[in-house]
């Protein structure tokens, strides 16, 4: 299947770097990380990443705000975006799940499981 390429965007610097670690130690995938969802655009569309890893909640630019973005972008309107988020109200989750995401996975996330779960949630 080849070396997969994943963008974390995340504002919050503990979750990057263990996102991070967990899914170049446990899937060996080659990881990029961003701290801000503008930060996190620009990459995208450089880097052209196979997956990204969207933090709903982040000062300025958040998740929802950065998917339009992604979306509005035909370079990058294909990558497929997976929410994290501490919020697990169903009615959220459902919200966000209505945007167009791939998945939406809450934090805090177990590190074993993270690569595992992307995996399903893109049928890879």
């Amino acid at each position: 299947m080849g070396t997969r390429k994943i963008l974390i965007i995340d504002d919050e610097a503990d979750i990057r770097a263990v996102a991070q670690l967990s899914l170049e130690i446990n899937q060996d995938w080659e990881v990029i990380t961003a701290p801000s969802g503008t930060e996190g655009f620009q990459l995208a569309c450089d880097q052209m990443p196979d997956a990204i890893l969207l933090d709903v909640m982040m000062p300025d630019l958040d998740g929802p705000a950065t998917w339009e973005l992604l979306q509005a972008d035909s370079k990058t309107q294909e990558i497929p975006v997976i929410f994290l988020t501490a919020k697990v109200q169903a009615a959220e989750q459902r919200r966000y799940a209505e945007l167009g995401v791939k998945a939406v996975l809450t934090k805090p996330f177990d590190p074993v499981l993270l690569g595992d779960l992307i995996v399903e949630a893109l049928n890879w």
